[in-house]
C-alpha cells in the first residue's frame, strides 16, 4: 500500500475541496472493489467500464474526474 503524507497550508474551502475528493475516491474504490468481489475473474476493461457508468450515474464522481 503506498501512503502519501503532506503537510498543506490553505483556507478552509481548500482543504474541503481535499475531503470532498478523498471521500470521491473512497466511494469509486468501494464500488469497484465491491463488483471485483461479486464477479471473479473481473479484469482491468471491465473496471473501467464500471467507473463510466459510475460517473454517468452520480453527478460527484463525474466532478472527480
Amino acid at each position: 500500500m503506498i501512503v502519501l503524507e503532506f503537510k498543506a497550508k490553505g483556507k478552509t474551502t481548500q482543504y474541503t475541496a481535499i475531503d470532498e475528493a478523498i471521500i470521491t475516491a473512497q466511494f469509486v474504490r468501494n464500488k469497484s472493489i465491491r463488483f471485483w468481489m461479486d464477479n471473479r475473474g473481473v479484469g482491468q476493461k471491465e473496471l473501467y467500464r464500471l467507473s463510466k457508468v459510475l460517473r454517468d450515474e452520480f453527478p460527484f464522481v463525474k466532478a472527480l474526474k
